[in-house]
């Protein structure tokens, strides 16, 4: 199978990439903004001239059999940072694929959608029946992320002929994140290695994070499976919430933290007390997750301070 990976230069991308190298029947193309990065990046992990890598210049000269798009962004910050812009980014990049496949219609399109494209109304989880809620008359700027995934998806929509699955992410977590990055999860990362405490709310929220290898599983099931133009919701084994996840941390890796009024936490598409879902129409294609959220970040958590000893 041929497949053009567009945005790998993005931390998920980098991780389906490593997934993908460890079997065979999938040739990639990879695509970004920075192909000197990227060869960097493969020469670093050891597969360096197993891809072709080029700039979005060079997209759209080959047949592929689906597109993966990972252009957008990922972390709080840079989420914040963009701004409206994202709109325009993540629009232009969805026309040059949708402009792919009116000449290659038998390519299957995964986007890389996101939670967020429910809006900011996250007091319970996400369901098939859950409305995208958006507040057309007082858009707030942590909203532009999720308008921008929204719109992508709607477009999506109207060419039902189409093979595309809208991939919502809501929390995703692996051992190649960026430390520095203003998650929940990697501020108790630092706050463990610098041995500081982390001040943290009170608030009682709860999260579901995707290991990399469900996420690798889920792209595969829907690279296999029938043509279909449908948005899923990705989702662990079982989300953990905040004390929960608090405890764990404490307990396997000696974090110390205090509850305070406020966290300094970046959120960069607002206040989400229940950012998952519950909606399980990935199953319909095949998906079965195999880790919860708490083996996930264990596991990768352990890794990553692992590694951080060794610098």
């Amino acid at each position: 199978m041929k497949i053009a990976i567009l945005g790998a230069t993005s931390q998920i991308a980098r991780d389906l990439i490593l997934s993908f190298s460890h079997e065979a029947g999938k040739q990639l193309f990879l695509f970004a903004r920075r192909p000197a990065e990227v060869e960097g990046w493969l020469a670093t992990n050891g597969i360096k001239g197993r891809y072709p890598v080029a700039d979005f210049s060079g997209f759209g000269m080959q047949d592929f059999d689906a597109v993966i798009n990972f252009v957008g962004a990922g972390d709080p910050a840079q989420i914040a940072s963009m701004g409206s812009s994202i709109l325009d980014v993540t629009l232009r990049f969805d026309e040059m694929v949708l402009s792919y496949l009116e000449s290659h219609p038998a390519c299957r399109y995964l986007f890389l959608s996101s939670g967020a494209a429910y809006g900011s109304n996250f007091s319970e989880p996400a369901s098939r029946d859950t409305p995208a809620i958006i507040k057309i008359n007082d858009l707030a700027p942590h909203e532009w992320y999720g308008v921008a995934k929204l719109h992508a998806e709607c477009r999506h929509r109207a060419h039902p002929s189409l093979c595309i699955f809208d991939i919502r992410v809501f929390n995703y977590f692996s051992r190649t994140q960026d430390i520095e990055a203003r998650f929940l999860i990697t501020d108790m990362l630092r706050a463990i290695r610098d041995g500081s405490v982390l001040k943290t709310s009170a608030d009682y929220i709860v999260r579901d994070y995707l290991h990399p290898s469900d996420f690798h599983s889920l792209v595969n099931a829907l690279l296999s499976a029938p043509a279909n133009n449908t948005a899923v919701d990705c989702y662990s084994r079982a989300p953990i919430d905040k004390s929960t996840l608090l405890a764990a941390m404490r307990d396997h890796f000696g974090l110390s933290y205090e509850v305070v009024g406020q966290s300094a936490t970046v959120n960069a598409t607002g206040s989400k007390p229940h950012y998952y879902a519950v909606n399980r129409r990935a199953a319909e294609f095949g998906y079965l997750p195999v880790w919860t959220s708490l083996e996930g970040l264990l596991s990768e958590a352990e890794l990553i301070l692992d590694k951080s000893k060794q610098i």
